[in-house]
């Protein structure tokens, strides 16, 4: 396969992702004491009581969902068929040339992000996950990881462009 301006640029992206993950969580595990099932752990304040720092291995995926499942499932759901999409999506925008560049490193992103997750998952047996942001009960998120945050602002990014392309789509047809 001959690597084009546009392969590089998918590539690079999910290393990039991968690698701000990846040190994120190294530097995490090396200085937040992390939360058990017996104590808390230790809570860093960044922006008072509404950006919070800590550790905590979630063995599930999303908000610890699937932390309960036995093994064998757990393993399906949570390694393979995130492996198995992962590739689908890196194979499908790396042949796709028709895919704009926002899409493209929303996908990116995604894939980045979905990697890093999964690899801890393998090396680790859970993913480690450190922010927790609290707007005083207006909104309130879990607690989350760099990984999770590329597949969010990936997601966000596909729908914006893709209601972009709904609204541009729309008016072309109005004017015909």
């Amino acid at each position: 396969m001959k690597v084009t301006k546009r392969s590089a640029y998918i590539i690079l992206v999910i290393v990039v992702t991968i690698a701000i993950d990846q040190i994120s969580k190294i530097l995490v595990r090396a200085n937040i004491q992390p939360r058990t099932d017996f104590q808390l752990g230790e809570r860093i304040s960044l922006i008072g009581d509404t950006f919070i720092m800590m550790n905590v291995e979630n063995s599930g995926a999303f908000l610890g969902m699937g932390s309960d499942l036995n093994p064998t499932l757990r393993i399906i759901l949570l390694l393979i068929l995130p492996i198995l999409v992962l590739g689908f999506v890196l194979r499908h925008i790396l042949k796709d040339k028709t895919i704009d560049k926002w899409s493209l490193f929303a996908f990116a992103s995604i894939i980045g992000g979905g990697i890093a997750n999964v690899y801890d998952r393998i090396v680790y047996g859970s993913v480690t996950d450190f922010f927790f942001i609290d707007l005083g009960g207006v909104f309130r998120t879990g607690i989350f990881n760099m990984a999770d945050l590329s597949v969010t602002t990936g997601m966000f990014i596909l729908l914006f462009v893709n209601f972009g392309k709904k609204k541009d789509s729309d008016n072309i047809e109005k004017a015909v």
